[in-house]
């Protein structure tokens, strides 16, 4: 697209290229792949929670914005049509729908109602209004259900079912539950019904791919109102009697064609209208498609559109995929070359979701550039901005099947590739410099970002913070998919790991384990199919850091053994003597102690064999902490001494402190008192030379403990009054810093 001449004049401010030939014509071929999964629904989120706002403001993402493909039934946006959000028909089904609500059903019980949420099920081809339909309903519901209204998508923009246990740690996070990183699906569905059990609120599931998907998640609280749309029924789930949708009614048809065109070429010639709407099936994705082309063609006539619909071959794709297919090919042909190239490649956007940087990183051009080529396509309904806004789009779910194949048809496979790895290498950079502004002023990484482009840089931290969170589904289905496909796993890998950092540098690693935990999976899978050994420790140990953090010790413990096997097979010291120690803090956890005892030892003759000193006192310090509580008063208390002697030939006071008070608790609990007592005031003084007056504080506290128990209750009175002085201090000098003092 760089070096175009463009003219922006035209009334629908899509540019003229006069010099460049059209987009390679779009045949619909028989044998292509079925449309089952591709729907004209809005691209949503995977799970959000939205707010019901009047109709003129749209409901939930994608209403109300210019350009935007509506599901069915509704206009929204395109050229000449600002901000527009309307509802077009199918009054009945909403009647049938409500009515629904309330119906008594077949497994009623002397007119009580099942103690389960109500299911509705809206079910219709591809592009015939099933999103628009439900958010319809639920908008007239809204005043019913106080507690809001969460609307998970089931099914991929390009086709893939979503797997429940992904759909229900999104709920969960939405509702604010915590979710276990690595639950399992039955955990986490339990966990759903459970938060949903004391709310009144509707659960949209947007393109269930089958029962399924669905069943998992419905609550038995039967004040909850579950709102499905589906391709079919959901045979599984009792007493569901789908709402089954078919085209527009001509006259709402015409009103939404009307929108596009403007009043007189509908007035004008109302036949050819009623004759566009009959070649449309009445869908209204169709409708919107061919009401984009006719706003960007203002001398053309209805009949002229209906003329050249009429011309689109026939003879392939399924017959219910042809109105929406020869809408497509109408607005298709009519783009320049470099336009059509941008969207063919846009199905390759991760999770339908596509900004300024995607695109110009799979088109090969500036920023710029492809920002107006997005918005170019906006005008036309072949895009539409994204609800969230921050210069997203969505790429409609009913195109991307369209998309891919005329991506395989005119792209060639390592123009693809290519394309994929520029998206992914961009992705990279963001994310590094997203990591980087979180460094403090002239730190290497900040110095480093100073040296990006300035298209890639964000200006602040908070900037940065936002930028990640809005884009984060679209970066972790990069991630996903990255990984499937398997052909770029070295970037694969790079755009894993810089998510990861970026992730922990804005969230915290505790706020974002459950998306850690999916990455370092991810990581896992690339390492397994390449024989990575090194990079597999590296993925076990933080799968099984995940998994020992949130209690499911055992499977920690296997991880942990996988990890030390890959350390070996890589001969990477690191890799081998932190599992070694992880095996050994887990049989610690499990209560244990010969089998942690035996495990530290190995950890720690690999640390004295490389003469790696800290690790050699922080391992004898856990063997101490283990014989303790094995009771082996004798052998802890010389894994502490030794803790004491590697701590002071390393000058680490603090450390010289703490050892020589876990002594001083081993001594106590041998039956020597008197030893207890001068090994504790020595672990105080060092304290003291290390100038931490918290841990000072502390260890005059374990003093004063053991001078009562000793019968000294004077001294330990003076001890305590020392400790809460210390502790006075530092609080006093933290108001001090910080330049707020408490009241």
């Amino acid at each position: 697209m760089t070096g175009q001449a463009v003219d922006t004049s035209g009334p629908t401010g899509l540019p003229t290229r006069k010099a460049v030939p059209p987009a390679p014509p779009v045949t619909v071929e028989s044998g292509s792949a079925p449309m089952t999964r591709c729907g004209a629904a809005p691209v949503l989120p995977a799970v959000e929670k939205i707010t019901l706002p009047g109709r003129n403001a749209g409901l939930g993402h994608g209403s109300g914005r210019e350009g935007a493909v509506p599901s069915g039934g509704t206009a929204q946006g395109g050229a000449g049509l600002h901000g527009v959000t309307e509802f077009f028909g199918r009054q009945r089904e909403l009647k049938a729908l409500r009515a629904d609500i309330d119906r008594a059903g077949l497994d009623t019980i002397a007119g009580r109602k099942v103690p389960r949420a109500r299911v509705l099920l809206v079910a219709g081809r591809p592009g015939s209004g099933r999103t628009t339909l439900a958010a319809e309903l639920i908008r007239g519901l809204a005043a019913d259900y106080p507690d809001g209204v969460l609307r998970a998508r089931l099914t991929e923009p390009g086709g893939t079912p979503v797997p429940t246990e992904r759909t229900a740690r999104e709920l969960l996070d939405v509702l604010g539950v915590p979710a276990p990183p690595g639950a399992a699906e039955e955990e986490l569905s339990a966990l759903v019904r459970e938060a949903l059990a004391g709310r009144r609120v509707v659960l949209l599931l947007d393109d269930a791919a089958d029962a399924g998907q669905v069943d998992p998640l419905l609550t038995a609280h039967p004040d909850c109102l579950v709102v499905a749309t589906a391709l079919g029924p959901l045979t599984g789930i009792p007493d569901v009697r789908p709402c089954v949708l078919g085209g527009l009614d001509t006259p709402s048809a015409v009103d939404l064609l009307h929108r596009y065109t403007g009043e007189v070429r509908i007035t004008c010639d109302p036949r050819s209208a009623e004759a566009l709407v009959e070649e449309c099936g009445g869908q209204p994705a169709a409708l919107v498609l061919v009401g984009g082309w006719l706003a960007a063609h203002p001398k053309a006539a209805v009949a002229d559109a209906v003329k050249r619909l009429r011309n689109v071959p026939h003879d392939g794709g399924l017959p219910s995929a042809r109105p929406l297919a020869r809408a497509f090919q109408l607005a298709y042909e009519g783009l320049p070359q470099p336009i059509a190239r941008t969207l063919r490649l846009l199905s390759l956007a991760p999770a339908g979701l596509v900004d300024a940087h995607t695109a110009s990183a799979l088109a090969g051009c500036s920023v710029s550039s492809a920002r107006s080529a997005l918005d170019d396509l906006v005008a036309l309904g072949l895009l539409r901005p994204h609800a969230v806004p921050h210069g997203q789009y969505e790429v409609p779910g009913c195109l991307m099947t369209l998309l891919g194949e005329l991506t395989e048809k005119y792209d060639k496979p390592a123009e693809v590739q290519l394309a994929r790895a520029r998206m992914l290498e961009r992705s990279v950079r963001l994310l590094q410099s997203c990591r980087a502004i979180t460094d403090p002023d002239g730190s290497p990484a900040r110095k480093k970002l100073s040296a990006l482009p300035r298209a890639l840089r964000f200006p602040t931290a908070a900037a940065a913070d936002e930028w990640l969170r809005v884009r984060q589904p679209a970066l972790l289905a990069s991630a996903r998919a990255a990984v499937e496909g398997g052909d770029l796993d070295t970037l694969a890998r790079r755009l894993v790991a810089a998510l990861v950092r970026a992730l922990a540098a804005h969230r915290g690693t505790e706020a974002a384990a459950p998306e850690l935990y999916g990455l370092h999976q991810l990581v896992l899978d690339v390492a397994e199919r390449r024989g990575l050994h090194r990079e597999r420790a590296a993925a076990l140990l933080n799968l099984a850091d995940l998994d020992a953090r949130t209690g499911r010790t055992r499977d920690a413990l296997m991880r942990y053994r996988a990890a030390l096997d890959a350390g070996r097979a890589a001969n990477d010291p690191y890799a081998t003597g932190r599992a070694m120690e992880s095996v050994g803090a887990t049989y610690q956890e499990l209560g244990d102690w010969q089998r942690a005892t035996d495990w530290y030892g190995r950890a720690l003759a690999q640390r004295l064999a490389r003469e790696e000193r800290a690790d050699e006192a922080r391992l004898y310090g856990r063997l101490g902490a283990v014989l303790t509580y094995a009771g082996r008063y004798g052998d802890a208390l010389r894994n502490w001494r030794a803790a004491v002697a590697g701590y002071r030939r390393l000058g680490d006071l603090a450390g010289h402190a703490r050892a020589l008070s876990e002594a001083a608790r081993v001594q106590e609990y041998a039956g020597r008192p008197h030893e207890s007592l001068r090994t504790c005031r020595e672990s105080v003084e060092w304290a003291r030379q290390a100038g931490d007056e918290r841990l000072q504080a502390a260890l005059e506290l374990r003093l004063a403990d053991t001078l009562e128990r000793l019968g000294d209750p004077v001294a330990a009175r003076l001890h305590r009054s020392a400790a809460e002085r210390l502790l006075r201090d530092e609080i006093t000098a933290y108001e001090i810093r910080s330049g707020s003092p408490e009241k």
